[in-house]
């Protein structure tokens, strides 16, 4: 038995932003299909130079990625969504915590996401609710 569900998709988007994101779906959805070594190796070289990404700019990269497509808007896009939203944010100067883990309670079902200083950027679910088993965080610059 199947449970039925919609999928919402974000709203209020603009028009620039939603292009964007549109020119970064093909590169994340190409990137998924790498080995995770090879993800965050190149994930680790397209970070240098970007600013640590706050909540608000997180949450709108996420909403133009799921306004502009279908799959990375729904439960088995988490991947692609996730480097999508890391990359679109790049685009834009600012590079969140790109993340891949478990979660911590059954069913233990892998999962991607991106968070901004510990806090899960829209997914839903408590800040401690996967455990992490990959992770990008900016490039901490030192203090001059």
């Amino acid at each position: 038995m199947t449970t039925p569900s919609a999928l919402t998709r974000p709203t209020g988007v603009p028009l620039t932003l939603r292009l964007a994101a549109r020119l970064i779906i093909l590169p994340a959805v190409l990137l998924s299909f790498l080995p995770p070594r090879r993800i965050r190796a190149v994930l680790g070289a397209v970070r240098h130079g970007a600013a640590p990404a706050s909540a608000a700019q997180a949450k709108s990269a996420r909403d133009a990625v799921c306004a502009v497509s279908l799959f990375c808007a729904g439960p088995r896009g988490c991947l692609p969504r996730s480097l999508g939203t890391a990359l679109l944010c790049r685009l834009g100067g600012n590079w969140p915590t790109w993340c891949t883990g478990v979660g911590k309670v059954p069913p233990f079902a892998a999962h991607a996401w991106v968070e901004v200083e510990g806090r899960l950027v829209d997914e839903g679910v408590p800040d401690d609710y996967f455990a992490r088993l990959l992770t990008v965080p900016p490039v901490r610059r030192p203090d001059r």
